[in-house]
């Protein structure tokens, strides 16, 4: 039984692998079940064994991509000692992440906004756990005095939409060409952004 379920897992990776690379090369609405098939060498009967349509599979993967991204966030948050380190690791996992993985980055940012209704809003939901996740921080910060009072809503919207149009860019423009090499500015803007010196920090990150 351990058997099957462990190789059931490796055709739903399989397959999960596969459809990530043919979404990045045809994009959602061109890409068929039968495109998801031949790239990661499965019959359609093994896909819809795992899955019920192509819908199912490409939320699969943004289900997976955010879940990376959560779990990364809250480990490397955990392991940061104080609030302003917090804020620093939330921000590098972020550029590692999506650096690392550039092909569910460019499914969760720039493919998933443009499939459906159903994928919109559903992107829509991660991405406000995300901004819930800095905004908890930045309040947080602000109650141990580390930061000052400011709007912890419209602020944590702002940090999040800046880091995601620095990654789009990244993933439509190429630029920068290494996303890491984004970080220093991007880091000195949000600190900025709240009234805190950036380089003393930096210089300890980078040291």
């Amino acid at each position: 039984m351990r058997v099957e379920q462990a190789r059931s897992r490796t055709r739903r990776q399989r397959i999960l692998d596969g459809a990530a690379l043919t979404f990045s090369r045809r994009g959602y609405r061109a890409t068929s079940v039968d495109d998801i098939a031949e790239a990661s060498a499965t019959s359609k009967g093994g896909i819809y064994f795992h899955f019920p349509n192509k819908e199912a599979i490409f939320l699969a993967l943004l289900e997976g991509m955010a879940a990376l991204l959560h779990d990364r966030m809250e480990r490397a948050m955990a392991e940061a000692t104080g609030p302003e380190a917090k804020l620093d690791a939330a921000l590098l996992t972020m550029l590692h992440t999506f650096g690392a993985h550039r092909t569910l980055a460019r499914l969760f940012l720039v493919d998933a906004m443009g499939a459906n209704r159903e994928f919109s809003a559903r992107i829509m939901e991660i991405q406000e756990g995300f901004v819930a996740l800095i905004e908890r921080q930045l309040q947080e910060a602000i109650a141990e005095g580390a930061l000052p009072a400011v709007d912890t809503e419209i602020t944590s919207v702002a940090w999040f939409g800046a880091l995601l149009q620095v990654v789009t860019r990244w993933l439509l423009a190429g630029k920068p060409a290494d996303l890491n090499d984004a970080y220093p500015a991007l880091r000195a803007l949000l600190l900025r952004s709240v009234a805190l010196p950036a380089a003393n920090r930096l210089q300890a990150m980078t040291a």
